[in-house]
């Protein structure tokens, strides 16, 4: 028990009375509680309409296109076949609504239909758009309001709100019979959905617990009774029970201990106002009170997440030379599968920029009828104009961030396709591409992000200054040396070593475009840093880039703080897979590229890099990194702390619970998983660890562990942190369930939650992990 309480009412007094038992479900409960009951456009959603769903390879099929009463779940299926059950998609998984003929496939296949009845849904992940058409102008215009104000209420819920809709989509699916009532063998089932393998003894005596009406059903208060038990939190009961005390209520100067222990703002002011924001009852509230559902409703909003909330806006100064960034960057970004046989697309622009990608790579070759195309050379991808690609661009380029999109042009086109390259950047890009060094700019230092805000900036070759030929064209490089240049065609061996027209040679117009980000080819370490070129960029495979940094580290590190370098993918690997990224930052290599089309704890990597400083690209080099007296290699023979590396780390994560994992066999309704937790370490070699907690068996729903593990980390300035969950099997390799990897500066100490995102990095809402975090420097 706390000293020092003033005297309050227990937490009986303060609880509403109960309605008691029965009464039906009514229909469109969820929508209700996002106020959308009586809105125009989500009543006609509900009543459904005739939309045609336009293929990615031309034609289109009418489908009846119905929003469910979840108000989450919209339904589609043909006007004639019944007997196939309908096809459905989730409102939360949009990541946008697009007007017109706005995507690819809709520029392409969707002439038929007038522009003001078209819209696309680009979803978040890897799934493809979903491009419509509706058969007048009031009905899409239905749709996509009604979309986005559906788009906007879920964006606002609550993790809490979150959650009741789960568990009233799974409801409704158990519900074989739609007669809005369980019986008990409809629970059973609805425990498998919810991943939770409950004694059947166990589960009969809950669920007559809860039948107070004695009808073998369940229905009404009884049924959300059921839910309410099944989704109690004894940890968080037992954490609160610590602070409040007997009575089990939690007073201000309570909630102001509790705050002082996870290491926040602790002011009585805080903490009055915590309880103003979160706590649900207001007599509570009126008195300066918590109770238990407050308290979670607290530890499950964005207060209680383990990233701190501050990074989720831009943070950091964004006025230093850009070579003091790393730069989100993508590599061969028009590809929307593998490199050999996938196919190539504008959408992959697009969600490349929507991911905060600040550096999209253009592959550019000789097209007919005069038009350049970006695919990838000698293989089977598909090709599309460079001109859909620039204009994809424009559109998408500052939709998440403000901060400079770099154009990385591996140009194989002859020197009238380039003049047409430069005229539609031009044309199509206007004001927004930079054509000129800033006015007053230093020319031995790069401009800053902040500098080049809404600028796009092209990334090529340049005709040395005042050289003149006949034809006003010149060759920069001999065969050999565009080889050494172009390192992709060199080590992936893949391709035929004839000569390519005009290669060497760039056209004035496209060279006049290039100001900061001139391609050079690598003149070696001694001779870059006696001679620095702030607008020099050198391109290395990542087989090269290992090298230099196992054979002159700190060199490398030095070079980085002056001037871009760009680091690639190894072109023999046809699947299109990724390097590990954290090695070149350790580095300082700014123009990280990874195949972002590939998932994997490559791209996890690179999203937990780029997560904090409001995801706007942009993520501000440690000081080790980019001032002068830097002396550490960051080769792992020769890692040993410098003047400017922090103070050791040695953090530990309790993993105490997880919540509502995902389900990964959804047509085996016996199928559970066994779950346990890998926190892993990535940061300078010496860093890199992991460790994980024992599997528990069949619970995916809430499974316990309360297991410590500990680590210490030298450089915790570029340490990452990524939480993973897996399903142990012990017979074959792990299943992956869901993970979310952050930067060790960014993470919170204390008891925090961790939202767990997908392979593809879409939120599996409403499933996290709980745990308790402590840091202590050396």
């Amino acid at each position: 028990m706390i000293c020092g309480r003033r005297a309050r009412p227990a937490a009986e007094q303060l609880r509403a009375p109960s309605d008691g038992a029965g009464g039906s479900r009514r229909p469109g409960r969820a929508l209700k509680k996002m106020g959308l009951t009586e809105d125009e456009d989500v009543q006609r959603m509900l009543q459904g309409s005739l939309l045609w769903k336009v293929k990615a390879r031309g034609g289109s099929r009418a489908r009846l296109f119905r929003l469910q009463e979840d108000g989450v779940t919209v339904c589609f299926e043909g006007r004639f076949r019944r007997g196939r059950a309908p096809r459905s998609f989730s409102v939360a998984l949009i990541e946008a609504v697009r007007e017109g003929r706005r995507s690819e496939g809709l520029r392409k296949h969707g002439a038929a239909f007038p522009e003001r009845h078209c819209f696309s849904l680009a979803f978040k992940g890897r799934r493809k758009n979903l491009d419509l058409a509706a058969r007048g102008e009031e009905d899409a215009r239905h749709w996509v309001q009604g979309l986005g104000k559906l788009m906007g209420r879920l964006q606002a819920m609550s993790q809490m709100e979150k959650l009741d809709h789960w568990i009233h989509g799974v409801l409704q699916r158990a519900d074989r019979n739609k007669d809005n009532k369980m019986s008990f063998r409809e629970v059973k089932s609805m425990l498998r959905m919810l991943n939770i393998d409950m004694d059947d003894v166990y589960a009969s005596k809950l669920f007559k617990e809860c039948d107070h009406s004695g009808n073998e059903r369940l229905e009404g208060r009884e049924l959300e009774e059921f839910c309410r038990r099944l989704l109690r939190r004894p940890e968080l009961e037992e954490l609160f029970g610590r602070y409040s005390g007997e009575d089990r209520v939690l007073s201000a100067e309570e909630l102001q201990d509790f705050l002082r222990d996870q290491g926040e703002e602790s002011s009585l002011r805080q903490a009055r106002a915590i309880i103003r924001t979160h706590e649900l009852n207001d007599k509570a509230k009126q008195q300066d009170l918590m109770m238990l559902d407050g308290f979670m409703m607290y530890l499950l909003s964005p207060a209680g997440d383990i990233l701190n909330q501050e990074h989720t806006k831009v943070h950091q100064d964004m006025s230093q030379p850009l070579s003091h960034y790393f730069i989100s960057s993508s590599h061969n970004t028009y590809l929307t599968r593998n490199q050999v046989g996938g196919s190539s697309s504008t959408e992959a622009y697009v969600r490349a920029l929507r991911a905060g990608c600040r550096c999209v790579e253009l592959d550019c070759w000789e097209g007919p009828d005069g038009e350049p195309v970006v695919y990838h050379g000698h293989t089977l991808t598909s090709k599309i104009l460079f001109r859909d690609v620039i204009e994809s661009i424009r559109d998408s380029a500052f939709e998440k961030s403000p901060y400079p999109v770099i154009l990385s042009l591996e140009n194989h086109c002859g020197l009238e396709q380039q003049a047409t390259m430069a005229r539609h950047m031009k044309a199509i890009l206007g004001d927004r591409l930079l054509t000129q060094p800033l006015q007053g700019q230093d020319p031995h230092e790069l401009p800053s992000p902040e500098q080049l805000k809404e600028k796009i900036l092209v990334k090529g070759k340049k005709l040395p200054e005042l050289w003149q030929e006949p034809r006003g064209v010149t060759s920069l490089l001999d065969p050999e040396e565009e080889e050494e240049e172009e390192e992709e065609e060199e080590e992936e061996k893949v391709q035929e070593r004839s000569p390519r027209r005009d290669a060497s040679q760039v056209s004035p117009e496209l060279s006049a475009l290039v100001v900061y980000c001139q391609a050079v080819p690598f003149p070696g370490l001694a001779q870059a840093l006696r001679h620095p070129q702030p607008c020099h960029v050198s391109s290395f495979s990542e087989r090269k880039a290992r090298k230099l940094i196992k054979e002159a580290g700190p060199a490398l590190v030095r070079y980085n703080a002056r001037q871009l370098s760009r680091v690639y993918p190894l072109g023999l690997k046809m699947n299109s897979a990724n390097y590990n990224p954290q090695e070149m930052w350790n580095a300082g290599c700014q123009l990280v590229a990874l195949n972002f089309q590939t998932p994997g704890y490559e791209m996890d990597l690179n999203a937990g890099r780029f997560l904090p400083n409001g995801r706007c690209g942009y993520v501000l080099k440690p000081p080790c990194l980019h001032l002068p007296s830097f002396t550490v290699s960051p080769a792992p023979a020769k890692c040993h702390p410098g003047p400017f590396w922090g103070h050791p780390h040695v953090p530990c994560a309790q993993v105490i619970t997880a919540q509502q994992l995902p389900k990964l066999n959804r047509d085996k309704g016996s199928s559970i998983v066994d779950p346990f937790v890998r926190v892993e370490i990535h940061g300078v070699p010496a860093d890199c660890a992991k460790q994980q907690t024992h599997h528990k068996l069949n619970n995916g729903f809430n499974p316990r562990w309360e297991e410590t593990l500990r680590f210490q980390v030298r450089v915790p300035e570029l340490a990452l942190v990524r939480f993973v969950v897996e399903d142990y099997d012990s017979t074959s390799c792990n299943d992956f369930v869901g993970q979310f990897t952050l930067p060790l500066p960014s993470m919170r100490q204390g008891y925090r939650h961790i939202h767990l995102l997908s392979k593809d990095g879409t939120s599996l809402a409403p499933a996290t992990l709980f745990v308790h975090v402590r840091a202590k420097s050396l």
